[in-house]
């Protein structure tokens, strides 16, 4: 493992000491790696990943060719907040990943909160 890599590891398990998902408020995970972007809605009580998208899901793949990596992840905040929605999901915890709150993982967020999430 890169120093890089060990260094967002020890700020991930500083993060999730304070932050867990409940079933009335379930935690948004962020993942960045460095072709694509996956966020999910997880409640940490059950164990159970309730709503995810992805730059590999199909409705965001199809529009993804010649689109910037951080116009993308505006799209899968989107996707991500209008299945929310349909869970009936409104209110969620932001959980950053260890990840700088910058760039592609902000695009996620403030999309999300355009879309009608709370955080």
């Amino acid at each position: 493992m890169n120093p890089r890599e060990a260094a967002r590891l020890k700020r991930k398990l500083r993060i999730r000491k304070k932050i867990s998902g409940t079933g009335e408020r379930p935690r948004l995970s962020v993942f960045r790696s460095a072709k694509h972007i996956y966020a999910q809605i997880v409640d940490d009580a059950q164990g159970r990943t309730l709503a995810a998208a992805s730059t590999l899901s199909k409705e965001i793949k199809e529009k993804a060719p010649g689109q910037k990596k951080t116009e993308v992840a505006k799209e899968v905040g989107r996707l991500l907040a209008v299945k929310a929605k349909e869970k009936g999901i409104t209110s969620v915890v932001f959980d950053r990943n260890g990840f700088l709150y910058h760039g592609r993982v902000k695009a996620v967020a403030e999309s999300c909160r355009e879309h009608g999430l709370e955080f």
